[in-house]
């Protein structure tokens, strides 16, 4: 959302506030003040006379008197009402009021968590192209291939973050991607991660399939999925990729050797900081997985394990194809 509809948002919230209180308050006072007139017609009597307002005889100017002691608890216990009711609306209203407050800054939170877990992954791949690079210029060798790939994953980051802020936006932006181009993506980013833990990634021949979902998003979920691969699976173990089409879907495999998902976990593993048993390795903070779900419900598709044991784990990504 822009500022401009922050502004709008909190207008309307003003206005509908203005008016509860506004509302509330006429229907408790008239309320009070029509209570209290009937009270105070059916207690008071003619001056000098027994005859009551209204009744035969009762002319106009006559002048009634009402005892005090009749009417006092009356009027305290209506006071005590209003304040009551004239509280609970207050209270209600301030409520109203803070709602849009509330909306924001859990939008807020939900970005800074979002954007520190998938900027995350990038950040580390970063810092380890940095130390081969030092290595490699320690030792007198050639740092081109290293420095470009720093470069690649630099503009990786840049696209994550402006998907991202447009998510955040509420906006899904059109778009379409090659499932092996953004497959290869995701092994070149984590590769030097994959190194580091002993794990081999495998991308099994890839056919040409395009999907509509835009390039940089596909790569996020495919770099998620890869890194939950790598930090559940074993040190000299492999990760395989592979791609297929299914009726009107691409359908995207991620198997590891790892040890499986228990069945405690296998409900709530696409939950957001749901995290099952940690490797050991970098820890992870529960939120790959919910990306992932999220960003393919929000065009069409969807994420499901398709299988889990104590052999490993398939996790299987289906995304509409390109019309």
């Amino acid at each position: 959302m822009s500022a401009d509809d922050d502004r709008l948002v909190v207008r309307r919230a003003a206005l509908r506030v203005g008016t509860l209180v506004a509302g509330a308050s006429a229907v408790a006072i008239a309320l009070g003040v029509g209570i209290l007139v009937v009270v105070l017609v059916s207690g008071a009597r003619a001056e000098g006379g027994g005859r009551r307002p209204g009744g035969a005889g009762g002319g106009i100017g006559d002048r009634f008197v009402v005892d005090l002691d009749d009417v006092l608890p009356w009027v305290l216990g209506l006071g005590m009402a209003g304040v009551i009711v004239l509280g609970l609306v207050g209270w209600a209203a301030a409520r109203w009021s803070v709602r849009p407050l509330d909306d924001a800054l859990r939008r807020q939170r939900r970005f800074v968590s979002d954007a520190s877990h998938e900027l995350r992954t990038p950040l580390t791949a970063l810092t380890s192209r940095i130390q081969i690079v030092q290595r490699r210029q320690s030792r007198g060798e050639a740092t081109d291939e290293p420095l470009e790939q720093l470069r690649h994953d630099a503009q990786i980051m840049d696209d994550v973050l402006a998907d991202m802020l447009l998510t955040a936006e509420g906006l899904a932006h059109a778009g379409t991607a090659r499932v092996d181009d953004a497959v290869r993506t995701a092994v070149a980013t984590l590769s030097s991660l994959a190194d580091e833990s002993g794990v081999t990634v495998r991308a099994e021949e890839l056919p040409d399939i395009t999907v509509g979902v835009p390039a940089v998003t596909v790569v996020r979920m495919c770099t998620a999925l890869l890194d939950n691969a790598i930090g559940h699976s074993p040190t000299g173990s492999t990760v395989t990729l592979s791609a297929a089409v299914d009726a009107d879907d691409a359908v995207i495999r991620v198997q590891d050797t790892g040890s499986g998902i228990g069945d405690e976990d296998l409900p709530r593993i696409f939950e957001r900081f749901a995290r099952g048993t940690e490797s050991g390795r970098r820890r992870g903070f529960g939120l790959g997985l919910a990306l992932v779900r999220e960003a393919a419900t929000r065009y069409g598709g969807r994420i499901e394990v398709e299988r889990s044991s104590a052999a490993g784990t398939v996790f299987a990504l289906r995304l509409p194809l390109a019309r």
